[in-house]
């Protein structure tokens, strides 16, 4: 495959179907709203390391988590029955995608966080577009999270962290229930691990992939903080 470079400004991408065999689509370009909001309408994401150029991301197949799949263990639906987190989504964002930046690693789910992504990211936040799951214990400590992207019906997780057994795992279900009840059509999960595959994600092709993210983006976007949208404490998420 021939490398593609993008131009500093602009929002074009070359089709996802010419990525390389590991998924590697286009280098450079910039982290702009409008490059990154095109990016992940056409399944793109970023990942790269500080120093090195932005490369930009299409993997074939992809690992998606559909929010009716979810699959849990039955140690850790104790653990969430027990109630010994609290989970809140959009009231730390900025705490949220540092831990996940000092503690991401390349295998585990997400991306590595440089101080241009996070720069990025935060602007997207700003605007309604990237959403933060908190998981506080019962000293009001935050003890895990994860961040990602929405856009219409499609959430692509890019980063999650924890500091206490199970808190991330808390966040992750706490939010695939939301998704399932606001009536989201999938989680792009990015990278396949196995931490996911425990969770009920799976591979599809990526034009099958493509092809559902372009149904899931033509649906209207909830824009804006969902610090509203609070798991029910008296309705634990379902095994």
């Amino acid at each position: 495959m021939a490398i593609f470079y993008l131009p500093k400004s602009g929002v074009g991408f070359p089709d996802p179907q010419g990525a390389d065999p590991d998924g590697l689509l286009a280098v450079g370009g910039d982290l702009s709203p409008r490059r990154l909001i095109a990016a992940y309408a056409l399944g793109i994401f970023p990942w790269y390391h500080q120093g090195s150029p932005i490369l930009w991301w299409s993997p074939d197949p992809r690992c998606v988590l559909e929010p009716g799949g979810l699959a849990l263990n039955r140690r850790l639906t104790r653990t969430l029955r027990q109630r010994n987190y609290a989970v809140t989504l959009d009231t730390a964002f900025d705490r949220v995608i540092r831990a996940c930046a000092e503690v991401c690693r390349r295998g585990e789910y997400g991306t590595w966080i440089t101080s241009e992504m996070l720069e990025a990211y935060t602007t997207l936040h700003h605007a309604g577009l990237v959403h933060s799951v908190e998981v506080w214990n019962d000293a009001g400590e935050l003890v895990g999270g994860l961040y990602g992207v929405a856009l219409g019906r499609a959430f692509f997780g890019e980063s999650m962290f924890h500091t206490a057994d199970d808190a991330s795992k808390a966040g992750l279900v706490c939010l695939v229930r939301l998704l399932e009840e606001r009536g989201f059509h999938l989680m792009d999960c990015q990278q396949t691990t196995a931490h996911m595959l425990r969770f009920g994600a799976h591979e599809i092709p990526r034009c099958e992939f493509n092809e559902r993210l372009t149904r899931a983006v033509r649906e209207k976007t909830y824009r804006g903080p969902w610090t509203s949208w609070i798991p029910d404490p008296e309705n634990p998420p379902r095994s």
